[in-house]
């Protein structure tokens, strides 16, 4: 290398470890600038008792932070804080607020304009599934598809389905303002708010003396309201029956296990719990079987808790039950609601279950006997808009027990 390349190189080399050295020392002096801030200060709590910490912070925050501060529900958000640790996700304090409509919901009332909504992630929009059967919303003439873009003004977006679903709750006879968007057209509607009892079980004969029953969730009196339809459809001499637990997300167990009572002979197992007190708990069938029919079970990706235990321990004590879909949610837990004095509650993870078989499905699911997906392209939260004939699922399930009732 000649002098006047290697002065170059010297020169280039040189200025490289000057600017990484100068860079060097501007994060150090910024670090230690950072550090000795004045604005930096040090605190220290010195104990493992939580009531303890709490106590130092609330003194702290209320000697050192600049606006006033709203004590309850910096104590609300403490409990809260104190569930979400345990990183369970169906584990949860509710305030006395949120666990009067938790109540209401369990026992198949509300009080609101009356329609299912759903976020449509595609468009981050809230769109109407469909209005209830004689609710405000259907009277004032809402229908499916419709987007709704404000409640009392305010805009939501799909992703805070949560906010606007509450928002259309309120007291009954209070009304609410609801912007809804349909096609290239805006509406403006004032609604009134009403007390609604949900229906969450409805019944129809299909082709070939096919009962046809579907549980939207298990909420308090299903059973009585699945026993009443079923026999409206034995009057009919219905041959062969489906069950339709798709999209149920579980509910009440004490429902599911009366219900999967009447297709099993007196005496079996139809749910095991165990939890810290009990290591295994039987729930056994207390009637003599009430319904001997070919039976299908539609189930897929949401079907869980409540309607696994009433899939297993139908499918699992009776060779003549099958079922159709996809794999279930695989929830294999229980939760335990216990109210507080406040009117508040908590919701924790209390046992877990197991199938008359001993067989576990916690996040593992149900596998279908006859494995089929639905339309491609259709999502599974809108099966109320699919119509019967492009129902793949159904239309097996159908195929299924002709075959049967042809053997």
């Amino acid at each position: 290398m000649n002098s006047d390349k290697f002065q170059k190189f010297y020169k280039v080399v040189m200025l490289i470890i000057l600017t990484a050295l100068i860079t060097f020392i501007i994060t150090t002096v910024v670090i230690k600038k950072e550090q000795n801030s004045s604005n930096i200060k040090y605190i220290s709590v010195n104990t493992s008792d939580i009531g303890v910490k709490l106590a130092y912070y609330k003194d702290f925050i209320e000697k050192n932070y600049l606006y006033d501060i709203d004590e309850e529900k910096m104590k609300e958000y403490a409990i809260r804080g104190y569930f979400a640790g345990l990183e369970d996700e169906y584990c949860e304090y509710i305030s006395k607020e949120e666990m009067d409509e938790y109540m209401s919901q369990t026992i198949g009332k509300y009080v609101g304009i009356g329609v299912y909504i759903y976020n449509n992630k595609e468009t981050n929009q809230i769109v109407v599934l469909a209005p209830m059967k004689g609710s405000p919303a259907e009277e004032v003439g809402i229908k499916p598809g419709d987007i709704i873009l404000k409640v009392d003004g305010i805009e939501y977006k799909g992703e805070q389905l949560n906010e606007a679903s509450s928002k259309l709750k309120s007291e009954e006879g209070t009304k609410v303002k609801v912007q809804i968007q349909r096609d290239d057209e805006i509406l403006d509607l004032e609604i009134e708010r009403r007390s609604i009892k949900l229906n969450h079980l409805e019944s129809k004969t299909l082709e070939n003396d096919i009962g046809y029953i579907k549980i939207s969730s298990f909420d308090e009196g299903c059973y009585d309201e699945f026993l009443d339809n079923y026999k409206n459809l034995k009057e009919k001499n219905i041959k062969s029956l489906i069950i339709d637990l798709r999209n149920n997300g579980g509910g009440i167990v004490d429902e599911a296990t009366n219900i999967a009572d009447l297709f099993v002979e007196k005496g079996k197992t139809l749910l095991i719990t165990k939890s810290k007190k009990i290591d295994e708990k039987l729930t056994l069938s207390k009637k003599d079987k009430e319904i001997d029919l070919p039976t299908i079970i539609l189930v897929n990706g949401t079907t869980a808790s409540s309607s696994e235990i009433l899939t297993l321990a139908i499918k699992e004590n009776n060779d003549n039950v099958k079922v159709v879909g996809t794999r279930t949610y695989g929830k294999g837990v229980i939760q335990s609601v216990f109210k507080l004095q406040d009117g508040g509650g908590v919701k924790l993870t209390t046992e877990e279950y197991l199938s008359p078989n001993h067989n576990s499905i916690n996040k593992e699911g149900i596998a279908p006997d006859y494995r089929i997906e639905l339309p491609e392209d259709f999502n599974s939260s809108l099966l109320m808009l699919l119509e019967e004939k492009d129902d793949t699922q159904l239309q097996r399930a159908i195929e299924v027990l002709n075959n049967n009732n042809n053997n």
